[in-house]
C-alpha cells in the first residue's frame, strides 16, 4: 500500500467523530463495578451522558442513576428536557431523587417537579433540606412568563458594609454551596439590591482597600415579576454571566445565568416562529394527534372565513372575469407578490417591535418606510411585468399590442398598489396588536397573507374594471 493511501486513510480516521454515545452505551451495558462504571462516565461531558440515557431502556436507566452519584446525574439532568427529566426522576427511589433535586439548579429543579405526579413531588418535597425546599417554591410561584421563573438562588451574595478581608471569608464561605462565584453581588442591610463585584477584583485588591471602591453600582438587573417578552431585549443587550433579580422592593431574589438567557431567546423565538406559521404554539414529533390539531385549528378556522371572503369578493367581479377572461391567468401574480411582501414587513416589524422604547414618531417612520420600500420595489416590478406580460400577450395569445398592453399596464399598476398597501398591512397589524397589548407575532404570515390576498384581489379586478372595460373599453 502506497504512503499517500495511508496517509489519507489516517487523515480520514483522525477527522471522524468519535462515538461517545456508543461508548457510554457500551459502558453502562457492560458488566464492569458500580465504581469501575462511574470512573469510567466521568470521562465523558454530562451532554453526552444525557443524549445516551435518551436511549436506555428503563431498568438500564435505574442502573445508571444508582452507579452515578447525585452531583453527577445533576449536571446530566441539566441537558435533558424537563418533561424527560421528570420521568427518569420518578424511576428513582426518593433518597436518590431529593439529592438530585437538591444538586440541581433551584430553577430546573422547579421545573422537573412539576413533571412528576404530585404524590411523588410531594414527598421528594418533604426529604430535601428547608432552605432548598423554599428556595424551589420560590421559584416555582412565579408565572411561566415571568423572568422570576427562570432565575437561580445560585449565587454569592455579600453586605455592602464589610470589608474586603471579610468579603473574601463569606465568598469563601458560600462557595461550598454556590458555585457561581465569577461575580458577587452586594445587598444593602436590609437586602435590597446594590451593585456587584468582579471576582478577579475582589480577589486582587488589597486588604486595606475600602469594598465600595469595587462595586459596580450600574450593573443591569431585571425584575422576577417581569414578562420574559418585555425584559428578553435587556437580557441580550448585556454580555453579563449573571443578571441579578428582584422583587417589587429591590430586594435580590437571586440571578438569571447566561444559559438560561439562552434558552429563554430560544423559547421566545421558537414560540414566535410558531405564531409565524400560524400555530397557537410550539410541536414536536411525539405530540398526540389531537394535541397537534388543537393548536392548529384555531388560525385554520379564521383563516377559513377569510378564504371564504375572498372568494366572495372574487365573485363580485364576476362581469369583470366573463368580459376579459385573459386577467384570471395573472391573478396570482398579484396575490402572490402581495403576500409576500406583506409577509417580509411583517417580518421586519416584529424584530423592530422587541425594543420596547419605539416613540410614536419611530414607529410612522417605520410605517412609511416600509410604505416606500414597497413602492419603489412595486414600481420596478410593475414596469417589468409591464413588458414582460404585454410581450407575452402579443406573441402568444395573439392579441393586438392595444390591447396586450393595456392589460400588461393594468397588471403593473396593480402591482404598484398591492405591494404599497400590503407593506403598510404588513406593517400597521402587528403595531395594532401591540397597541392592544398582544403578541405581535400572533399576526403570523398565514393571516397577513390572506388579508393581502384580500387586498391584491379587490386592487387587480377593481382595477380592471375602471381602466379596461369603463376607460379603454376592452371587453
Amino acid at each position: 500500500m502506497s504512503e499517500e493511501i495511508i496517509r489519507d486513510q489516517q487523515i480520514g480516521q483522525t477527522a471522524s467523530a468519535p462515538d461517545h454515545t456508543g461508548e457510554i452505551l457500551e459502558i453502562i451495558r457492560g458488566s464492569f463495578s458500580p465504581k469501575v462504571t462511574k470512573n469510567k462516565l466521568e470521562d465523558y461531558h454530562a451532554n453526552d451522558i444525557a443524549r445516551a440515557m435518551e436511549l436506555l431502556e428503563s431498568q438500564e436507566r435505574k442502573k445508571l442513576c444508582r452507579v452515578c452519584s447525585a452531583d453527577m446525574l445533576a449536571e446530566v439532568f441539566e441537558y435533558i428536557e424537563e418533561d424527560k427529566a421528570g420521568e427518569y426522576l420518578d424511576e428513582m427511589d426518593l433518597t436518590k431523587a431529593a439529592e438530585v433535586i437538591s444538586a440541581l439548579e433551584t430553577d430546573t429543579a422547579a421545573n422537573i417537579l412539576k413533571e412528576i405526579e404530585k404524590e411523588k413531588r410531594v414527598l421528594i418535597i418533604d426529604i430535601i433540606k428547608p432552605e432548598i425546599r423554599d428556595e424551589i417554591k420560590l421559584i416555582a410561584s412565579f408565572d411561566d412568563d415571568e423572568i422570576g421563573s427562570r432565575m437561580t438562588t445560585n449565587c454569592i451574595i455579600i453586605r455592602e458594609d464589610i470589608t474586603v478581608k471579610q468579603a473574601m471569608n463569606e465568598l469563601i464561605r458560600q462557595a461550598e454551596e454556590n458555585d457561581n462565584i465569577s461575580t458577587i453581588f452586594v445587598v444593602e442591610e436590609d437586602g435590597g439590591f446594590y451593585g456587584a463585584i468582579d471576582l478577579k477584583d475582589l480577589i486582587t485588591a488589597r486588604s486595606t482597600v475600602p469594598l465600595e471602591e469595587l462595586i459596580v453600582t450600574s450593573f443591569p438587573y431585571v425584575y422576577a415579576r417581569e414578562s420574559i417578552d418585555e425584559c428578553i431585549e435587556k437580557l441580550k443587550d448585556y454580555s453579563e454571566s449573571f443578571i441579578p433579580v428582584l422583587d417589587d422592593r429591590n430586594k435580590l431574589l437571586g440571578v438569571i445565568t447566561a444559559q438560561s438567557i439562552i434558552e429563554v431567546v430560544d423559547d421566545e423565538m421558537g414560540e414566535d416562529y410558531a405564531r409565524l406559521a400560524g400555530l397557537t404554539a410550539e410541536e414536536d414529533l411525539k405530540e398526540p394527534l389531537k394535541e397537534s390539531m388543537r393548536k392548529r385549528l384555531p388560525w385554520l378556522l379564521v383563516l377559513l372565513g377569510l378564504g371564504i371572503l375572498v372568494s366572495g369578493v372574487v365573485g363580485v367581479f364576476e362581469r369583470v372575469i366573463a368580459q376579459l377572461t385573459l386577467i384570471m391567468a395573472f391573478q396570482s401574480l398579484i396575490l402572490d407578490m402581495a403576500g409576500n411582501v406583506g409577509t417580509q414587513s411583517l417580518a421586519v416589524t416584529i424584530r423592530v417591535l422587541m425594543d420596547e422604547n419605539l416613540t410614536l414618531k419611530q414607529k410612522l417612520s417605520l410605517v412609511v418606510k416600509e410604505m416606500k420600500v414597497g413602492f419603489c420595489n412595486g414600481l420596478l416590478l410593475g414596469v417589468i411585468s409591464f413588458v414582460l406580460v404585454g410581450g407575452y400577450i402579443m406573441l402568444f395569445k395573439h392579441k393586438a399590442a392595444l390591447f396586450s398592453f393595456a392589460v400588461s399596464g393594468c397588471i403593473g399598476v396593480s402591482l404598484v398598489l398591492a405591494m404599497v398597501i400590503s407593506s403598510s398591512v404588513g406593517t400597521l397589524i402587528p403595531l395594532f396588536f401591540k397597541k392592544i397589548k398582544i403578541d405581535p407575532a400572533v399576526a403570523s404570515g398565514p393571516l397577513i397573507t390572506t388579508i393581502n390576498d384580500l387586498v391584491a384581489v379587490v386592487t387587480y379586478y377593481g382595477m380592471s374594471w375602471l381602466l379596461l372595460l369603463n376607460v379603454l373599453h376592452l371587453g
